[in-house]
């Protein structure tokens, strides 16, 4: 049991790939906060991992609200007492070609997937400082670096997230505390289940691997920057996306 006695926590951790991160952890022994706008959700995704003989417990966190946020990181602190790995994972898409795009859907990505992140790192941060040590790991994406049409809006706050991890990451190494991010390319999911076969075929033919991949692959490189094994890593980037981008 690699992460027990430690506390893990999942913003966006009631579905998706946020689910699969927190599962892989449970499944290793960590105790886990699970964080998601939705706090009936969260409750369920919590008692569900609780099934593994860890601690739980859900969280409702709007990750661009700052008196949320830190409310939340109390909440965990007061139920555990420390907080060893933070996985910022929450996030949100409101596509559009640029012309077309609203402010207010450029403002809301940005402020859930960017904004989200940096209030969520200077929360942890602060702890883990005290504690001479901690791992976060950023979930951004592939387009940060292709970028994608119809997503100026997703392709800056994934990119910002980069920029963010380097960062913060030379700011507290010396402190205990690593931070990295993961990359994640076209990742199966019910929205690409829910595709036309014409348009995966298309997607498809974009990666070398020849397949989408799954949220447990998302989750394995998080669980690896988290773990004793990657210590000495820092302010890096792990591509997960079947070669889509070298």
């Amino acid at each position: 049991m690699e992460f027990k006695g430690q506390v893990v926590m999942v913003t966006g951790g009631a579905r998706g790939i946020g689910k699969a991160i927190a599962e892989q952890f449970a499944k290793k022994g960590a105790d886990l906060a699970i964080a998601d706008i939705s706090l009936d959700v969260a409750g369920e995704t919590a008692r569900e991992l609780a099934s593994n003989g860890v601690k739980t417990l859900a969280v409702q966190l709007d990750v661009s609200k700052s008196d949320g946020v830190a409310r939340a990181f109390e909440d965990v602190i007061k139920e555990f007492g420390r907080l060893d790995v933070l996985i910022n994972n929450a996030g949100i898409t409101k596509d559009g070609l640029l012309l077309r795009m609203k402010e207010e859907d450029w403002d809301a990505v940005i402020n859930i997937n960017l904004k989200g992140v940096f209030l969520c790192s200077k929360e942890a941060v602060r702890l883990m400082v005290k504690q001479k040590t901690g791992r976060i790991i950023n979930i951004s994406s592939v387009v940060a670096f292709m970028g994608n049409p119809g997503q100026a809006n997703y392709s800056a706050s994934k990119a910002g997230i980069i920029g963010i991890t380097k960062t913060i990451a030379r700011e507290y190494a010396s402190r205990g505390v690593t931070v990295n991010a993961v990359a994640p390319g076209f990742i199966a999911t019910a929205m690409t289940d829910a595709l036309a076969e014409n348009v995966r075929q298309e997607m498809l033919k974009s990666i070398p691997a020849g397949k989408f991949g799954s949220v447990d692959d998302v989750a394995a490189a998080v669980v690896f920057l988290a773990s004793p094994a990657a210590g000495y890593i820092t302010g890096q980037v792990i591509h997960v996306n079947g070669g889509m981008y070298m």
